[in-house]
């Protein structure tokens, strides 16, 4: 029988869009491949702020949170993605410390982008190896704690700590978790329903 798991994901003001809603869409798609097969579906997948209102992301998006960290129920996986708000919450000692509470107990700890900051300076993904947005790895491995900080990889597992490099690699790794979770099969037609097959850039042009 399918493992129920709750998932949650956190967001902030200032949080790039698509490291959390491309997470967001593999995990619930997973889902609805289930309900396809006529299977309950198993995850439950929550977006978590720290206060439960809603955030205003990096492109100008809002979104309304499911749940605060004050009353979000146990998480079997954390996401955490990243964005220019990744710099200030990096100084936030209460989301930090929560964070670091719920990481504890969960299965898999995750980051895209620079939300890898946010698990290094939380504990989670300290003296780990890593990886972020290219841009960003400079100030990560100048700030964040990491035993290494990888290039040109789309996500690095170390442990139960998963980290993702910028925005679009934040599907990939989801894809590769939901493969863990419920099997590569299961992933594989979790991919199939996103019609997600990148092509090489420009590729619409020839």
């Amino acid at each position: 029988m399918t493992r129920t798991r709750n998932i949650g994901i956190l967001i902030f003001d200032g949080v790039e869009e698509l490291d959390f809603v491309g997470p967001y869409e593999v995990f619930t798609m997973s889902n609805e491949v289930y309900g396809h097969e006529g299977r309950e579906r198993p995850d439950r997948v929550i977006l978590i702020s720290q206060t439960g209102g809603p955030v205003t992301g990096a492109k100008g998006m809002t979104v309304e949170a499911h749940a605060s960290i004050a009353d979000a129920p146990a998480l079997d996986i954390l996401l955490v993605p990243g964005g220019i708000g990744t710099r200030r919450e990096a100084k936030n000692e209460v989301l930090l410390q929560w964070i670091a509470k719920v990481s504890a107990g969960c299965e898999w700890v995750t980051s895209v982008c620079t939300g890898a900051l946010l698990l290094c300076m939380a504990g989670p993904a300290r003296e780990k190896r890593v990886t972020t947005h290219w841009g960003f790895i400079p100030t990560l491995r100048e700030t964040g704690g990491a035993a290494v900080v990888l290039e040109e990889v789309r996500y690095v597992r170390d442990g139960n700590v998963v980290t993702a490099a910028g925005v679009s690699a934040g599907i990939d790794m989801a894809l590769w978790l939901v493969g863990q979770m419920q099997g590569e099969d299961h992933a594989r037609k979790t991919q199939r329903a996103m019609q997600y097959d990148p092509a090489p850039p420009y590729a619409a042009a020839v």
